[in-house]
């Protein structure tokens, strides 16, 4: 287990570059299954969900070839079994993005419950309802699932919530249905509207990406591209924080500043100056910052995974601050351990609570509890007064590609041990 190690006070400046977008290499990983034809992809970031995803691809027959750091050349020609490891399904909830093209390519697939994050309950119901409405058969034997469909049929699926990855994998399931499917209250974030770019460009037939209404007709045959994934936004949204935390000038290259107009607008109600130019974006010095209200929404709402980061930047305000998180019940918890260093921070219930500041932070020892909080408290130990520790940092590993050297290059005091 490894550790990160953080002297506070860093005088933070320089440039800082944006990885491959995580939410669509994740997703495209997965769906090399539905062709047995070559892919390659590029800008994928090195992170260890990649890793394990590619684990999954290659643990069911997939050849995968890496090419350089962030390249990948994917050919599922000879996929050899529909049953997907255990082990490896326990470590990542993004593994159940198999599920659809599995089923959609070779008529089943045999699963155990994915793991992941401990941010709150998040049943898997709604896939199985999606895939149920497609004609699939679902047979579950203590904690493991076997779904099979010699033929799915197009359908109109209406989704109770909206759900970033359920609607990418209704996307996959109906690729190859019989018909016209119909997905209702889809989500329209930028990396479902990339993924079925993507698919179109390899012969499938979606419309409607980045709305709440979207129609695929299905097709016999999905052929192969050659990819590049999108900026990832999560990370251009911490990395400004960063920069508005910190004493110096900070500027954020290769990221696509629309997909973060909720983000901006928030960060100026805070008062944070920032000037957007092109797909780079130049944090300034900010000198006073105001309390304010957030509520997480989904896209093209406030994204819960910069809600823990936007926090910490409250605890550096002047005045009370309401958060408020509508996606995940479980996902405010880690104000407890900002609380320890110093933050005066009221749980109001497992959705809301209320930041009064601003606080001094003093460096402490804890641990990461899933990929957004670890980043958070990353960023909490760059503004603390004193040296903290961080354990569990395999969980930020998780989302951030190579995050200490990159962090070393703009002047953070950060050592892995």
């Amino acid at each position: 287990m490894s550790k990160f190690i953080i002297n506070g006070k860093s005088n933070v400046f320089g440039e800082i570059n944006i990885s491959g977008a995580k939410k669509e290499a994740l997703k495209m990983l997965a769906a090399t299954v539905l062709s047995d034809e070559e892919w390659y992809l590029k800008n994928i970031p090195d992170i260890a969900d990649v890793r394990i995803m590619v684990q999954i691809l290659e643990n069911i027959g997939a050849k995968v070839e890496k090419k350089g750091k962030n390249e990948y050349i994917i050919k599922c020609d000879n996929i050899n079994k529909v049953e997907l490891d255990p082990g490896l399904v326990s470590k990542l909830r993004a593994s159940i993005m198999f599920m659809a093209p599995l089923l959609s390519r070779f008529g089943e697939v045999r699963f155990p419950s994915p793991g992941g994050d401990a941010i709150g309950r998040r049943p898997i119901d709604i896939f199985l309802n999606n895939f149920q409405s497609l004609g699939a058969e679902i047979e579950k034997r203590d904690d493991y699932y076997h779904i099979k469909a010699k033929k799915l049929t197009g359908s109109k699926i209406i989704f109770p919530w909206i759900s970033h990855t359920a609607t990418e994998s209704a996307i996959m399931a109906a690729c190859f249905a019989k018909g016209k499917t119909t997905l209702i209250n889809s989500a329209c974030e930028p990396e479902i509207i990339a993924l079925c770019e993507n698919l179109n460009k390899c012969g499938a037939k979606i419309f409607g990406a980045g709305t709440h209404t979207i129609e695929i007709e299905g097709v016999n045959k999905i052929f192969s591209g050659n990819f590049e994934m999108i900026p990832d936004r999560i990370e251009a949204g911490t990395f400004a924080i960063l920069g508005a935390l910190s004493s110096g000038g900070l500027q954020i290259n290769n990221c696509e500043p629309t997909h973060l107009e909720v983000f901006w607008k928030m960060l100026e109600r805070v008062g944070v100056q920032f000037d957007i130019k092109g797909k780079n974006v130049y944090i300034k010095n900010s000198s006073s910052l105001n309390c304010c209200e957030l509520r997480t929404r989904e896209y093209p709402g406030f994204a819960t995974d910069l809600q823990a980061p936007f926090t910490v930047l409250l605890t550096q305000v002047s005045g009370m601050s309401l958060v408020h998180e509508v996606i995940y019940e479980g996902r405010l918890f880690y104000t407890d351990t900002l609380n320890k260093m110093g933050a005066n921070i009221v749980m109001c219930d497992p959705h809301r609570v209320v930041i009064s500041g601003p606080s001094k932070l003093y460096g402490i020892k804890m641990e990461s509890p899933d990929i957004r909080a670890g980043i958070s408290l990353v960023l909490a130990a760059l503004i603390a007064e004193g040296q903290s520790e961080i354990e569990n940092i395999e969980q930020i590993d998780r989302g951030y590609e190579d995050i200490e050297n990159r962090l070393k290059t703009i002047g953070v005091d950060i050592k892995r041990v």
